[in-house]
């Protein structure tokens, strides 16, 4: 008989027993040669050859096979069906066993951490029949950074160059989020003139942040020129972060108590320049994508999340109100004065892939106008302060940099060496030591471009948190993704993942 008739006669897990269960003779006893070069060097040393009965060695290997044989033929006894197999942990030998003896067209593929359409190093199992994608499982921690830990040694004057590398493509809202909580510990209230500031650099972090959601996710599905002109838009506005605070991402410009320095002197006409050009461009995207056939075929209908799944998942931003369900935290728990800007809380109506992208863009609109409003804002609180007068917090706040381009400015060395020895010892102390904030613990959340972004911070009274933990948007909507892509195409996991927008560095943190 062959192996194929074998095959035909027991089914796969009988198959795979004979494999797992050398016969003397049995081109299936010996797989990869071990026991026939064991009988070899037996037969030289004048002992039986042990072709019938695998080493030690050799039956530790071949035992979790037996295992998943036996389990397989227990869980279809009476029924003549295998036992079901899904992707959801274990070794990838167990795996592979497993599949194996199942003996179907099911295979488990690795679509991840390296692929460039998982927006980062995540990692995607997919366990597919053909195309179709029974199970999927997401697979995270390839960028774990460990900022959270790290933080809990350094002050909270430092926190903010640790938070801002988090979702690194939206860095103002970490930065924001982390001041707040820190804020509400102090019992301070920031500056109007520093609220304007922290409003106008999110609502321009969002247009980029969205820009780049859609220029990635359009580039994934052949819309390249989507990608082209987001990425050109969202230069406009890291040029004027540029400015503004001498980074284009990783910005530290939100402290504690305000921000860490004023618009500069043309700073007001560079950002009319910003507000003119993205008037003038952003309509392109609908011309690009709204009504273009190939784009919608390959989004209307893709990736569902209903309101249902949004609320046991815990999904928020635009995967929740591309169900209708108009939530949004700048409305529902107003921060940073948010309650005093006119704007409307964009919701859709399909809770698919189609639906967020078409949130994301009018989102865009809707932070230009709020942008507008800040620039008014600014032109009226010129010269008003951008920190708190307090002296544990505002000797960091006004770290400003030097002609040189580095350090502080001579103006402000000259301030503080020029008022008295007590004065310079509160801004070493403060500097080295950083501030002491009292007991206790809080929660504070923003509407960042991905969701509800949030922040839980736990004080002893010392001068460094005891603990703090993020509730990044993208780690909660991750686990959105086998409810979105089981029983698509392998083609439709690409655009899932990109209508959620996770950046892995908030993930993982």
């Amino acid at each position: 008989m062959t192996d194929m008739d074998k095959a035909a006669a027991s089914g796969p897990a009988s198959l795979l027993r004979e494999a797992a269960d050398p016969q003397p003779g049995d081109a299936y006893a010996d797989p990869d040669g071990t026991l026939a070069q064991a009988a070899g060097e037996a037969g030289e040393a004048g002992e039986a050859s042990p072709a019938s009965a695998p080493s030690p060695d050799e039956q530790d290997r071949l035992d979790p096979v037996i295992l998943a044989v036996d389990e397989a033929e227990e869980a279809g006894a009476g029924t003549g069906d295998t036992a079901e197999y899904i992707a959801s942990g274990g070794d990838w030998d167990d795996i592979a066993a497993a599949q194996q003896a199942r003996g179907d067209e099911t295979f488990v593929v690795n679509m991840g951490p390296q692929h460039p359409s998982t927006h980062g190093v995540l990692r995607l199992e997919l366990e597919l029949d053909g195309e179709t994608v029974v199970q999927v499982r997401p697979s995270i921690g390839f960028l774990h950074t460990g900022i959270e830990k790290n933080m809990e040694f350094k002050t909270f004057a430092q926190g903010t160059a640790f938070v801002s590398r988090m979702d690194y493509v939206a860095p103002m809202f970490n930065e924001a989020v982390y001041c707040l909580a820190v804020e509400k510990l102090l019992g301070v209230k920031v500056p109007e003139r520093a609220d304007i500031l922290r409003v106008l650099v999110m609502e321009l972090n969002r247009i980029a942040s969205h820009l780049v959601a859609i220029g990635t996710g359009g580039m994934e599905i052949g819309a390249l020129t989507v990608m082209t002109i987001g990425f050109r838009e969202r230069e406009t506005i890291l040029d004027f972060f540029e400015a503004l605070c001498g980074t284009r991402m990783n910005h530290a410009y939100i402290r504690p108590g305000g921000v860490s320095i004023d618009l500069p002197e043309n700073g007001l006409a560079q950002l009319r320049t910003v507000i003119e050009w993205l008037h003038k461009h952003l309509p392109e995207y609908a011309g690009f994508c709204n009504e273009n056939p190939i784009f919608k075929g390959r989004m209307c209908g893709v990736a569902r999340l209903d309101l249902t799944a949004c609320m046991a998942l815990g999904a928020s931003g635009p995967p929740l109100r591309a169900t209708g369900y108009s939530w949004d935290l700048r409305k529902a728990q107003p921060y940073c004065g948010y309650e005093t800007y006119d704007f409307d809380a964009i919701t859709w109506d399909t809770a698919d892939a189609y639906g967020r992208f078409r949130i994301r863009q009018s989102e865009m609109w809707e932070s230009l106008k709020i942008v507008e409003q800040c620039y008014d804002r600014l032109e009226r609180t010129a010269g008003q302060p951008v920190m708190v007068d307090d002296p544990r917090l505002c000797q960091p706040g006004q770290l400003t940099v030097g002609p040189d381009g580095q350090g502080n400015s001579f103006s402000h060395v000259k301030k503080v060496m020029g008022q008295s020895m007590e004065a310079l010892i509160q801004h070493f102390k403060t500097v080295s030591q950083g501030f002491s904030v009292p007991a206790g613990q809080v929660y504070a959340a923003v509407e960042s471009p991905k969701g509800e972004l949030g922040c839980h911070l736990v004080s002893d009274g010392g001068s460094r948190p005891y603990r703090i933990h993020f509730r990044d948007p993208g780690f909660n909507h991750l686990q959105a993704v086998p409810a979105m892509c089981e029983g698509a195409m392998m083609s439709d996991v690409i655009v899932a993942v990109a209508s959620l927008d996770p950046v892995l560095g908030g993930v993982d943190r």
